[in-house]
């Protein structure tokens, strides 16, 4: 069987450029994928559609960047951390979350206030747009 696919790399990038973040959805069992992809990861089905992400999400778990994981281009977003993250539609990934150094972790930590509010962004980067995540002020 031939499967039509469409370059959803592509249409996720134009689609941050025109200032939407997107995902796409499951038809037959209403999953949505973020970062997009060819098939649900739930229950396998071809048939997906592009839905705009609302952006609101929750932060699960803190991790500071490391030497090694610390990417030079991530320098200018200023403090921030990596999370495990799960977007209002169900989707959990890990992603970058701006506006945390070791003193707001450790506070987060301290009050046993996980999983805190975040928010996507779409983030410039050199020659790019990308998604991020902004820490929610209480």
């Amino acid at each position: 069987m031939a499967i039509e696919l469409e370059k959803v790399v592509e249409t996720f990038y134009e689609n941050l450029e025109k200032g939407k973040i997107t995902g796409k959805r499951c038809t037959k069992c209403g999953a949505v994928e973020f970062p997009p992809v060819y098939a649900c990861n739930s229950c396998g089905c071809w048939d997906m559609e592009w839905v705009e992400i609302s952006g609101k999400a929750k932060m699960h778990s803190i991790v500071m960047p490391a030497p090694l994981s610390m990417k030079p281009e991530y320098k200018a977003m200023g403090k921030f951390a990596y999370g495990e993250i799960e977007l209002e539609e169900g989707t959990l990934l890990n992603g970058v979350v701006r506006g945390i150094n070791k003193k707001k972790r450790k506070e987060i930590l301290e009050a046993d206030a996980l999983p805190v509010n975040v928010h996507a962004a779409i983030y410039q980067r050199d020659g790019f747009k990308t998604v991020v995540f902004d820490l929610d002020e209480a």
